[in-house]
């Protein structure tokens, strides 16, 4: 399955205050999320690589929300970066970098937001082309005060702070220079999703999205 238009991973970053991080255990949440998300101003969405439906999950919203941008997270090999492109992703997040899921994701197009949590992972990232990073996990890692002393040494550099976000923590970490965005699993809570209840899961976009 492929799709016409190409994202970059600062296009993705930009799109939105949050790109929501989604846990799918049944197929049959997997659009109707997807539409409750879009209805709420959010379409770039991260559905995580941590179940086994996760790969038809995508397929199926690349299929049938053709408004929403689906995005594989949790890749961290090749074979991840192959599936999720075949299955319909536009982009993948990975927990960490490797150089090898790096050029595995460009050799399928997908734009890519590698994972970082030190000094040494952004300066690896930054040799292999990499610019726009996920900082994980975030809030476990150094959160605020990490990204400020990030500044200096890499001014060239934004982020994407994921782990720990919260709506509440949020906007202290948006109000930093180098954030374009952050990564949140608030979005779509297993409740809202085990209930059905898709008018929450766009109330809680709706109200990332005035972030």
């Amino acid at each position: 399955m492929s799709t016409n238009q190409k994202f970059s991973a600062l296009q993705v970053m930009q799109d939105a205050p949050v790109i929501p991080v989604i846990v799918l255990n049944d197929l049959a949440h997997a659009v109707p999320m997807a539409r409750a998300l879009v209805a709420g101003g959010i379409r770039m969405l991260e559905v995580t690589l941590r179940t086994p439906q996760a790969l038809a999950c995508i397929e199926a919203i690349a299929r049938e929300v053709p408004e929403a941008v689906v995005g594989a997270g949790t890749v961290r090999t090749r074979a991840d970066a192959q599936a999720a492109a075949m299955a319909g992703a536009r982009f993948a997040v990975s927990p960490g970098f490797t150089p090898a899921v790096g050029q595995a994701c460009r050799d399928v197009g997908l734009a890519l937001l590698p994972g970082v949590a030190t000094g040494s992972e952004i300066m690896q990232a930054l040799e292999a082309g990499f610019t726009e990073l996920k900082f994980f996990p975030a809030l476990q890692a150094g959160g605020p005060a990490m990204l400020k002393a990030w500044s200096g040494p890499f001014f060239d550099v934004k982020f994407c702070p994921t782990g720990g976000v919260t709506l509440q923590n949020a906007p202290d970490l948006l109000a930093l220079p180098n954030v374009l965005c952050v990564g949140g699993s608030w979005l779509v809570p297993f409740d809202a999703l085990a209930q059905g209840d898709w008018a929450r899961i766009t109330q809680l976009a709706r109200a990332t999205k005035s972030l």
